[in-house]
């Protein structure tokens, strides 16, 4: 094995200092790998993450799983109460992989102002709310603050705020509309805190969030009185598997909505991005390859000679085969530094400077997010060496058909 990785080593020296035919295809089969390992990388990363992005985003303003009582599922208002005192609240011990649970009131009502008006969800909230992930979203003010005296502070997202001509501490007029004909609407005032901006026009065209304590008076409910719960599961790939779980420990008048479910038609959307990588990684390693097994005929075609020689001084078919799978493998290897140099290197900025933007009514975000993982791009790797290596055997077969004495004669 040493001779052959020495004999390979030499030839690969003596291709680079002299200049033939094989040169050039040699540099584009190099550049194909690199190219490919690049579109392979850029495209697992960025689909990955505008998957996760896009999914952080929708459990950010609905938890994974909504727990709420059968009439409330077809509509984002809470209309009937749930009492807190539930075996799953505040904490849900009796079904693994459950991070948090809280409790929530969504209802309907009209922002209305001196120059315009606009149909919202007001989403009451308590100090059981997780706003971390609401944090990130926050583009200008604060966050309300709900754990002491009932306030009338509220966030909204950037697109009610310019719909409405508001900005941070201005005050507003919410009416909720009562149940029955001919009542007049409770009005309520509230003061804007903080203005948020998700991306995701469904919900920044709908949700304001404030103290959950204004819907509880409005909807003359008891204190332990709400409208929903939003789970959060810590693997959102076990939620269809969590969802069934937690449907079986509540009770028989509520039911149970996982975010796939309520939003069926984005994540069938996501599911295509699966496809997407998996034909774009299939083409880039059929390109390499092919690039790959021209570049080997061509070193075999031009060693012709040295194949012939080797025979005669007693060298076996393997062996000469090996040599050249070894210079073969270090051509692979050059292109696969290139590409996860120049690939990483690209995903770096895009991670960190947000170049690549995005229309985020079509994408839901407003830049290509990136999911960098050593995992995948140690995958990716293996599998193009893999793949090459295994597809490179079959024109290496060709050294078994030379004859030693037409080969030393060649010309």
């Amino acid at each position: 094995m040493n001779l052959e990785y020495f004999i390979a080593k030499k030839l690969i020296t003596a291709k680079e200092r002299k200049s033939s035919i094989a040169t050039p295809i040699i540099k584009i089969a190099i550049a194909a790998i690199a190219i490919g390992m690049i579109m392979m990388l850029v495209s697992v990363a960025t689909g990955i993450g505008l998957q996760q992005k896009i999914r952080e985003k929708i459990a950010a303003f609905n938890g994974h799983i909504l727990i709420s009582n059968f009439d409330s599922n077809q509509s984002q208002a809470t209309t009937s109460p749930i009492s807190k005192k539930q075996d799953f609240y505040p904490k849900f011990t009796t079904v693994p992989g459950i991070e948090h649970v809280q409790a929530i009131i969504s209802k309907a009502g009209i922002i209305r102002t001196a120059n315009a008006f606009e149909g919202i969800i007001y989403k009451g909230v308590g100090t059981d709310y997780k706003w971390n992930r609401i944090q990130e979203y926050l583009i200008a003010g604060r966050l309300p603050d709900v754990s002491k005296n009932l306030n009338p502070e509220v966030v909204v997202s950037q697109f009610l705020a310019n719909r409405l001509h508001l900005k941070v501490g201005d005050a507003f007029n919410t009416f909720f509309m009562k149940e029955g004909q001919g009542k007049l609407p409770n009005i309520r005032r509230f003061t804007i805190t903080g203005i948020f901006n998700s991306g995701f026009q469904e919900f920044d065209a709908t949700y304001i969030l404030g103290d959950i304590r204004h819907l509880q008076r409005i909807n003359k409910w008891n204190a332990d009185q709400v409208g929903a719960f939003e789970v959060f599961v810590k693997d959102f790939d076990q939620i269809q598997q969590l969802g069934n779980q937690v449907y079986q420990q509540t009770g028989s008048t509520l039911d149970t909505k996982t975010i796939i479910e309520k939003y069926s038609y984005i994540f069938e959307w996501l599911q295509l991005f699966d496809f997407n990588i998996v034909v774009i990684l299939v083409i880039m390693i059929l390109v390499a390859t092919i690039n790959m097994v021209v570049a080997l005929l061509v070193l075999i075609l031009e060693r012709t000679q040295m194949i012939g020689i080797l025979k005669a001084l007693g060298a076996n078919n393997w062996s000469i085969r090996k040599i050249f799978l070894y210079n073969a493998s270090y051509l692979i290897l050059r292109g696969l530094f290139w590409g996860n140099l120049i690939g990483i290197s690209i995903l770096l900025i895009q991670d960190n400077f947000g170049i690549i933007k995005l229309n985020p009514e079509n994408y839901y975000v407003d830049q290509a997010p990136v999911y960098l993982h050593f995992g995948y791009i140690a995958l990716l790797n293996l599998l193009t060496i893999t793949v090459c290596f295994l597809v490179l055997l079959i024109p290496s077969y060709i050294i078994t058909k030379i004859s030693p004495v037409k080969a030393i004669r060649y010309n």
